[in-house]
C-alpha cells in the first residue's frame, strides 16, 4: 500500500552504513538517489530512502512513527534484529510473537533514533 518511506539522518553515511547491512538482509540494495536521499528496494514493491529533511532543519525521530520492515518469517525478524544490534542499534523489544500465532516482530532504533520494526504475519 506505501509507495516509499523517508527516514531522516543527521550523518547520512553513518545512517547508510547501517542501512546497507540492514536493507542487505532483507534482499534489497540501493538503487537510485540524489544529493539529498539514497533509496533501497528489493524490487518487490516499495522503498526506503535515507537522508536529510527536505526543509534543512536537523532531522528528528518521530514519537509514533515507525516503519516496520517486511519479512518472510521468523528466522529473517531475527536476523536482521541480530544484525542491527551488532551494529548498534538500541534494543525496543527483543524477537517474540506480539499477537500469538499471528504476528512475529522485533524492535529496534537506528543511529539517528528512529524507531523501527522486523516483522513477519504468521500463517499466511
Amino acid at each position: 500500500m506505501l509507495a516509499y518511506t523517508v527516514i531522516g539522518s543527521n550523518n547520512k553515511d553513518k545512517a547508510l552504513a547501517f542501512y546497507d547491512e540492514i536493507i542487505a538482509e532483507l534482499g534489497g540494495k540501493r538503487t537510485f538517489s540524489n544529493e539529498r536521499l539514497q533509496f533501497y528496494s528489493n524490487g518487490k514493491g516499495g522503498m526506503l530512502a535515507v537522508g536529510a529533511p527536505s526543509d534543512g532543519a536537523p532531522a528528528t525521530s518521530g514519537n509514533g512513527v515507525m516503519p516496520a520492515f517486511a519479512c518472510a518469517d521468523k528466522e529473517t525478524v531475527d536476523r536482521v534484529y541480530a544484525k542491527a544490534r551488532a551494529l548498534g542499534a538500541a534494543c525496543e523489544g527483543e524477537p517474540g510473537e506480539r499477537i500469538p500465532g499471528m504476528f512475529y516482530g522485533a524492535y529496534f532504533r537506528d543511529p539517528d533514533g528512529n524507531k523501527l520494526c522486523a516483522a513477519c504475519f504468521l500463517g499466511r
